[in-house]
């Protein structure tokens, strides 16, 4: 099996939780690869980056034939905004995905960057400026250059549904402070995906190291 990690907004390939992952199955689960990809990109690159990498798993583990992805040899574990891609991807490809405090409506809540000072959209002439899209509005802790057109990449990939609400599981943190818990709590419940709501913590789920155990046993049973 493979696990392939996706952080979140202000993280890399390198994230203490993605790292906590891959060190606990090694000693663990020595059959799970975790994968921890990069995804300091734009979100169709972030889109298609984990499609490249559930594909050279199938084509690795010789899945059925016909079959685009080796749906049930891949899960997801999505942090925050990870949490978002990850139920994109799972509604796409059908592989099983677990969310921890996952963001729902990115096209929303990273609208705040677009409240520092930008250039107008039109010349003096009144011609569509065509650096608007391009205008870097925030730049991550891990190299990503959040522009206009990633604002409305998300916009027009909002969260609507849950395609395969049984290989969903979800843990919120009521302590998250930078999300609403709430929202992804009803969201996931209504779309019948598995969720379960823990007291206390916060948006980074500083206690995923001691989650492990039964997080590798959740995810076990998406499978």
């Amino acid at each position: 099996m493979n696990l392939i990690y996706i952080h979140g907004l202000d993280s890399d390939a390198n994230s203490t939780k993605g790292r906590l992952l891959e060190e606990y199955c090694q000693q663990y689960y020595p059959d799970i690869t975790v994968l921890r990809p990069d995804l300091n990109q734009s979100p169709d690159q972030v889109f298609e980056h984990i499609l490249s990498l559930i594909k050279d798993a199938t084509n690795k583990n010789q899945s059925v034939e016909g079959a685009p992805f080796a749906s049930n040899n891949t899960v997801l574990i999505g942090s925050s905004l990870g949490g978002y891609f990850s139920t994109l991807i799972s509604n796409h490809t059908g592989c099983p995905a677990l969310l921890l405090n996952p963001s729902t409506q990115p096209h929303i809540t990273l609208q705040r960057f677009a409240n520092e000072a930008i250039p107008s959209n039109s010349d003096a002439s009144g011609s569509k400026d065509t650096s608007f899209d391009d205008y870097v509005l925030h730049s991550t802790t891990g190299g990503w250059d959040i522009t206009n057109a990633d604002l409305q990449w998300f916009a027009n990939h909002p969260l609507s549904t849950v395609n395969h609400p049984d290989k969903v599981a979800v843990l919120i943190k009521e302590g998250d402070e930078l999300l609403t818990p709430e929202l992804a709590k009803d969201f996931y419940q209504e779309q019948g995906a598995a969720v379960t709501v823990q007291a206390g913590g916060d948006h980074r789920f500083s206690d995923f190291g001691e989650q492990l155990p039964m997080i590798l046993k959740l995810i076990q049973q998406l499978v």
